[in-house]
């Protein structure tokens, strides 16, 4: 059947088309089925939403994104039929019953993703499928290689890339420092980063507060050329959009499975060239893993890079609380800035940030093993590494001096007695900085004045509570009196 195209400039995350309801009635379409949008050969799959007014029957609403994909302007005729049952159900299903589902299967399924074949609901059930059955070494390998496959790929030619990356669950972004300093250093660092997931910020969420994060991969290569780092949100890259898709999904379930985590972080550096990574895994009672949990990942990231035919070295730190100041977007930058100013070390925010600079330096043969801390740090004493952000930032569109915000609404937390501060949940505090309005209010979050084993005064400040509005604000600290995460002895 022949619609006509009404380009609404809305933009739904994936593609949604609207469709009137009398006509949906006569060809049996409800809400969320699926429909092919097919254009000069071109198709697409898209989900549908139902209208009773603003169109006629031989019309179509369609978002940005099928409007982006099929090239289609206003009163196009597209070509629309209802899209059978995408095969890749069975396969989910197959999983969902703890089953090893093969290497073909699993690109299919990575395949429906990326086509949009499988809706927001069929992709949660694959992820708690993954998170509740877990996947054998062999399935994650597959996984990584669909996901590359699925999207385009950077390429440096002959050139040393090197890459980092965390399993997150800790405030504090080490990643904008190293970068910094592996930059001056010379190497060629493409540093792709995502938005939160289940913490208070990530790297792209930060950055953002500085400069612009999504980039076309013409666009980056641009900026690696300038000053052979970046720090952009790997979502806008086409690089594994499935990966991209899955992590959304994630995001809205609040759920992190083991073998995504590996197979993300492998295929992100996969795409990106990189032939030289190191992971940091925090551990800890309030990180993602405890000690056991982080060496068996250790093995499986090592194992995997192996075979993919990357060298990968796996930095395992046990971590009892926030590694710097901050927690949210803004105030998790600003300490980044501190730190590359030299006006303080933030607590332990340098120090992770120069042991994971030390071991890429040292991997990559910049210096002899053992050395690796030296060179790091005379980089960020002289002044190289700020230097270096400034650059990286303002060929991102941005300007790393810019004066950072407060939000419009804070609560300050006291020490009731003299005390100590012996243990800080730190799984609370990201939570409360959620509650703020963290990732997408940069300016809400958490300030910290005291950490682990210092003495506080009665009456003296212990952490702030920053919130764009009175509404989420009360929620957080109605939550942080429930929970009480300083916990002072």
């Amino acid at each position: 059947m022949k619609l006509k195209v009404k380009i609404f400039y809305f933009s739904a995350g994936r593609p949604v088309a609207i469709l009137n309801e009398d006509f949906a009635k006569k060809a049996t379409i409800h809400v969320d089925s699926r429909i092919s949008i097919e254009k000069n050969k071109k198709k697409t799959i898209a989900v549908v939403d139902i209208a009773r007014k603003f169109l006629k029957g031989d019309e179509i609403v369609v978002s940005i994104e099928i409007a982006k994909e099929l090239n289609l302007k206003e009163n196009d005729l597209v070509e629309v039929r209802v899209a059978p049952r995408p095969e890749s159900i069975g396969y989910i299903m197959k999983k969902l019953k703890g089953k090893e589902i093969d290497k073909n299967e699993i690109k299919k399924i990575i395949e429906d993703i990326v086509k949009n074949a499988l809706t927001e609901a069929e992709i949660a059930y694959f992820v708690s499928a993954v998170y509740t059955k877990g996947m054998s070494f062999k399935e994650i390998e597959d996984m990584t290689n669909a996901i590359v496959n699925s999207g385009k790929k950077l390429n440096f030619k002959n050139k040393v890339v090197v890459d980092k990356h965390s399993i997150g669950g800790v405030p504090g972004r080490t990643t904008p420092i190293i970068v910094a300093i592996c930059g001056a250093a010379g190497l060629i660092m493409p540093k792709t980063s995502s938005r939160a997931i289940t913490s208070a910020s990530g790297t792209a969420d930060a950055m953002e507060v500085l400069c612009k994060v999504d980039f076309s991969l013409e666009e980056i290569k641009k900026i690696i050329s300038k000053t052979n780092a970046c720090i952009v949100w790997g979502g806008s890259l086409n690089l594994a959009p499935a990966d991209d898709k899955i992590i959304q999904v994630e995001r809205l379930i609040d759920l992190d499975p083991e073998p995504q985590l590996l197979a993300s972080i492998i295929s992100k550096k996969l795409a990106v060239g990189a032939k030289d990574v190191v992971i940091d895994i925090p551990y800890g009672k309030y990180t993602k893993v405890n000690y056991e949990h982080a060496k068996e990942l250790e093995k499986k990231f090592i194992k995997l890079g192996k075979d993919l035919k990357i060298k990968i070295v796996c930095s395992l730190k046990e971590i009892k609380e926030p590694l710097g100041n901050g927690i949210g977007p803004s105030l998790e930058i600003q300490d980044v800035i501190t730190v590359l100013k030299r006006e303080d070390s933030c607590h332990k925010l340098e120090d992770r940030a120069i042991e994971i600079s030390a071991i890429i330096l040292e991997l990559v043969g910049k210096v002899k093993k053992g050395n690796g801390k030296k060179l790091a740090l005379e980089i960020l004493n002289s002044g190289k590494a700020w230097k270096k952000f400034k650059e990286i930032v303002k060929a991102q569109k941005g300007n790393a001096e810019r004066k950072i915000k407060k939000a419009k609404f804070s609560k300050n937390f006291v020490a009731e007695k003299n005390s100590i501060l012996v243990e800080i949940n730190t799984k609370a505090l990201n939570y409360i900085s959620r509650l703020a309005g963290c990732p997408l209010d940069k300016n809400s979050g958490i300030y910290l004045y005291k950490h682990l084993n210092q003495k506080v005064k009665k009456g003296e400040k212990m952490l702030t509570i920053y919130s764009e509005t009175k509404e989420e604000l009360k929620e957080a600290i109605e939550y942080y009196n429930k929970i009480e995460p300083m916990i002072l002895k």
